[in-house]
């Protein structure tokens, strides 16, 4: 055999020990070179009549992270080829052989007759983590690093390699579900008390345990294996078996809107599989995942949630010609929620941050800030005080600017106030000088009017967190029209140093995400105001794929902010730039009745202390008029929803806001949660065809308005018969 992907050694008492190790690879993923030497390796040993165990480990930090996902990706089109060649039964059997072959091997495994145990360290996850499950025994590191899981869920696929069938089989029904369709990584206790591992030890002698259960005995069959195996929930065909899946059904529906079929396949693999024997149930999984993975769900997750995301977070957009920067502390304008939120995510990847407000209690409030969700991360296992006293020592708290000296950027995020910034951006000049990147967190005010502030608005750049900050993974950079390559490169640093995902746009009024949020919003009020009851709004939202309806969301950000920017944009853009409906919506709302949103209380919803939200009764007698909801076309309310943010991301990219369609597609999903099944707002329209897209822009835009209208790019692709990411030549899934 000649290996790369792994080391093979037999040890004097026969056990032969498989580190898997490949080289050049901070993660050891799995491949079809590392499918071909695994398969060599278990022929070979199972062989040898010498050997009398083998056991996996890795020789990495981290076990597994799983399938790469661009072979995975890259299968669609292999396919799309060789049907056009071979002829679609030809096409599909070679397909389906392809992508059932870990799964037979992980069999193979499984029925060699030499018992194998697996030493697992770090992150081992998806394919790696089936890999595991396949062995006869697992042994995992009992540290805080170490975890299992199948995350196959969140980029639209399920587990194919046998995880799905082993997991239904190692834990009960409803267990085995909600671990199949939350995707959730599980820490070495947990993952004992679930029966998904056979024994913890510290990190150290994990490999040296599972060769000591080969030694003691370890026999080489799986429970399922065994003619008296019965499954943990018994019999799918029972009175316990009918009192999991008809409410794992409903679940199912509830959560999904039946929007993501590799949740659904995960249903029918696990129903199916427990009726059957191990290996037709395994052959009934590989022919799910076959057809999942041809799914336009699973090739548009896969290409924006994995490969663009990680294109991305790799520095895609990055200046090649300024060196790597370091940055070690930074200077945060603004103690309120957002520069509190900013200034502890800083502090919670290491940097020295530097948290100014207008006195000394403010500034302190804000630190307060930061220590309330250290400590809430402590009560939940998730940190210690060690960890938190070390996290809260890096904010330093302060009123005088003079503090800033020294910093590597600075942060602005002070009231979204042209004046307030100005006054600001002048004191925080004072200290630092016109070298220093400035960077402003702005949602919506232009980076090239803010950078009028600075002597140099080559050092002045726009960074759009989102909020809750600690818990919103984009971060929007935005270039004035003087913005320079150094800004663009220390923004990005800054951006991976907190664990952030970038996307980079071009200036405009709103920039991108709230240019296209901000329709999602107004939507929302039309409806609301063409009488369309607000709890329809709301489920038709979620129906559509989106994680909180309209109403909902504007309570959220706050119903004030809304009407400020409507005013702000009614003055520098005149009356025509704002909708008189919604208009007379948010004036009703916020001036007449001072619902504010979730910060005071009542908005679109009551908020009563101690219970859950409602939506506020008042709303039925905001319209003129009233709709049957037996009467309204819930797929064209889903439309419109989804339509009225893409066409304005389409929008962006002609106006050249946007200029790489990855980005659009990330960031409408990890900013603000654009329908994550139809992999972004672009790939929305690219996966429907922008043809079809520009006729139901049409049709919408005859019937609600010229906000459905698409713009001439749109038609120009169409009759181009183009797709986004064929235009930029970004690599594109089938």
């Amino acid at each position: 055999m000649n290996l790369t992907q792994f080391r093979l050694e037999t040890d004097s008492d026969g056990i032969a020990l498989v580190t898997w190790d490949v080289p050049g690879k901070n993660m050891n993923l799995i491949n079809a070179a590392m499918m071909s030497e695994l398969e060599q390796i278990v022929d070979a040993t199972t062989a040898d009549a010498n050997v009398k165990g083998v056991v996996v480990a890795s020789g990495k930090d981290h076990f597994s992270g799983g399938a790469d996902l661009t072979m995975l990706e890259a299968s669609g089109r292999a396919l799309h080829e060789a049907t056009k060649r071979e002829g679609a039964d030809k096409a599909m059997q070679a397909f389906f052989d392809a992508t059932s072959k870990l799964s037979l091997i992980y069999r193979k495994i499984e029925t060699c007759g030499n018992p194998w145990a697996v030493a697992i360290n770090g992150t081992c996850v998806g394919g790696g983590f089936e890999l595991a499950l396949a062995c006869h025994h697992r042994v995992m590191a009992d540290d805080d690093k170490t975890r299992v899981g199948l995350p196959e869920i969140k980029i639209g696929l399920f587990p194919g390699g046998g995880g799905t069938t082993r997991v239904a089989r190692l834990m009960p029904t409803p267990d085995a579900l909600q671990m199949l369709l939350k995707g959730d990584q599980i820490k070495p206790a947990a993952a004992k008390a679930k029966n998904l591992v056979h024994a913890l030890a510290p990190r150290a002698e994990i490999v040296q345990k599972a060769k000591d259960w080969i030694k003691t005995g370890g026999k080489a069959g799986a429970p399922w294996d065994v003619k008296e195996f019965r499954a943990p929930s018994g019999k799918v065909f029972s009175p316990g078996g009918m009192m999991i899946w008809p409410p794992a059904n409903a679940i199912y529906r509830r959560e999904t809107y039946d929007n993501y079929p590799a949740a659904r396949a995960i249903l029918q693999c696990v129903y199916e599989g427990l009726q059957l024997p191990m290996d037709l149930a395994l052959r009934v999984e590989s022919r799910w995942f076959a057809k999942i993975l041809r799914s336009k769900e699973a090739a548009a997750m896969i290409r924006t949630l994995f490969v663009s995301m990680g294109e991305l977070n790799k520095g895609a957009r990055r200046p090649k010609n300024i060196p790597p920067t370091s940055i070690k502390k930074i200077g945060v304008l603004g103690a309120g929620f957002m520069g509190a939120g900013i200034a502890y995510v800083s502090a919670l990847a290491g940097l020295e941050v530097v948290l100014i407000d207008r006195d000394q209690a403010a500034a302190d409030k804000g630190k307060a800030h930061a220590e309330s969700l250290l400590a809430a991360a402590v009560k939940k296992g998730r940190s210690t005080e060690e960890a938190k006293a070390r996290t809260l020592a890096l904010i330093q708290p302060a009123a005088d600017y003079a503090a800033l000296a020294g910093v590597d950027l600075i942060v602005e995020a002070v009231f979204e106030d042209r004046a307030v910034k100005a006054e600001a951006t002048a004191k925080a000049l004072a200290v630092v000088g016109p070298e220093a990147i400035f960077a402003s967190n702005t949602s919506t005010l232009p980076i090239t009017s803010l950078a009028t502030n600075w002597p140099k608005p080559e050092n002045f750049i726009g960074v759009h967190f989102f909020s809750p900050v600690d818990k919103m993974l984009l971060v929007e950079t935005i270039l004035g029209e003087k913005t320079g390559d150094r800004a663009l490169a220390v923004a990005l640093d800054f951006i991976r140093a907190i664990r952030k995902t970038p996307i980079v746009v071009n200036d405009s009024r709103g920039f991108f995400a709230n240019r296209c949020v901000t329709n999602y919003l107004r939507e929302g009020h039309l409806m609301l105001m063409e009488g369309v009851p607000a709890a329809m709004i709301e489920n038709v939202a979620r129906m559509a794929g989106m994680p909180v309806g309209p109403l909902s969301l504007n309570d959220e950000v706050a119903l004030d902010l809304g009407w400020r920017i409507l005013q702000a944009t009614k003055a520098d853009l005149g009356p025509q730039a704002v909708d008189p409906a919604q208009e007379k919506l948010l004036e009703e709302m916020v001036v007449k009745l001072g619902r504010l949103g979730r910060k005071n209380g009542k908005g679109f919803y009551d908020y009563p202390a101690g219970a859950a939200k409602k939506l506020w009764p008042g709303l039925a007698d905001l319209p003129a008029t009233k709709l049957d909801p037996d009467t309204l076309d819930v797929s064209e309310l889903k439309q419109r929803l989804l339509v009225v943010q893409a066409v304005e991301a389409a929008r962006t990219v002609e106006d050249g806001v946007v200029t790489d369609p990855r980005e659009a597609d990330v960031g409408s999903i990890i900013g603000f949660g654009f329908a994550p099944f139809t992999g972004g707002a672009l790939s929305y329209i690219d996966f429907m065809g922008v043809k079809n897209f520009v006729a139901l822009c049409d049709r919408l835009a005859a019937k609600y308005g010229a906000r459905f209208a698409p713009p001439a790019l749109l038609r120009e692709m169409a009759e181009k018969g183009e797709t986004f990411y064929g235009r930029f030549g970004v690599k594109q899934a089938a």
